[in-house]
């Protein structure tokens, strides 16, 4: 059996790694510009390098969606194959039976023309029993990581988790349209003030001391709003490192949902 996962950044990979953990074949899609935040934990980071490690597992680049022997060569060498496929074209020629859309537009999602056996959507903008079969709550709480078999998970808030009680500022927006250029690295420490990257000429800041823990990929174009980076008031580098807690009680959930078909057990490790 074969696990589509539509997306590749953090929450995603967390996704992924849990789902190789346990024994499945698991490829990703991603767009050719990946936006990726927390990039150190992202397999979609292969689109810009290559290839990456995320927690010891390799994930490796497959830039044509339709080139099925590359996916099984990789798949071959226990590595996760990252597609350039924003569209999913890939599913009618790798018939996954399982398809996880993990990119968290929170927007209802568009039709792709293929059905498989168990359609799973991640965060707002899923209906379970309407444009889905199933939902995992992602928002934190105690219902985060649970499936839903009908019905929607909690709404976008338009906030951030608090991290420490630190809520404002730990999300960086755009300041303005234009390339995106890094003034810091990942796992680097920002005192307040410290600049971490500029837009179109504006400075992006830090809002309070801490460890920078995620930075879309420099040189990328943005528009203003959009979410280019997150600061981490733990001031842990290592956090920079690991795939969170929130990623993987999400992907304990798709792991469950999976599991919960009957159908599906069979072909759970052929």
């Amino acid at each position: 059996m074969l696990v589509l996962i539509r997306g590749g950044g953090d929450l995603a990979s967390g996704v992924a790694l849990r789902l190789v953990r346990a024994g499945l074949r698991v490829v990703i899609s991603e767009l050719p510009q990946p936006l990726a935040v927390r990039r150190s934990v992202a397999f979609a980071e292969a689109v810009y390098a290559g290839q990456v490690s995320v927690e010891g597992l390799a994930a490796r680049v497959v830039k044509d969606p339709t080139d099925s022997l590359s996916v099984l060569n990789v798949l071959a060498r226990q590595e996760l194959p990252v597609l350039v496929d924003p569209e999913c074209k890939s599913a009618f020629i790798l018939h996954p039976s399982v398809i996880v859309d993990a990119r968290m537009t929170k927007r209802p999602p568009e039709r792709i023309g293929y059905a498989p056996q168990l359609y799973i959507g991640l965060g707002p903008g899923f209906i379970a029993g309407g444009n889905c079969q199933a939902v995992v709550e992602t928002r934190r709480g105690h219902s985060l990581g649970r499936v839903l078999w009908s019905g929607s998970p909690d709404p976008d808030t338009g906030q951030p988790d608090p991290v420490q009680g630190q809520q404002a500022g730990r999300v960086l927006r755009a300041p303005a349209d234009g390339e995106l250029v890094a003034h810091a690295n990942l796992g680097d420490h920002l005192d307040p003030g410290g600049v971490i990257a500029e837009v179109g000429g504006k400075p992006v800041a830090a809002a309070f001391p801490g460890v920078l823990r995620g930075l879309i990929h420099p040189g990328l174009q943005v528009t203003r709003g959009l979410k280019i980076g997150d600061l981490d008031p733990r001031d842990d580098p290592k956090y920079c490192t690991l795939v969170s807690d929130k990623a993987l009680a999400v992907g304990g959930g798709v792991l469950e949902a999976i599991l919960s078909r009957p159908e599906l057990r069979p072909l759970m490790w052929s």
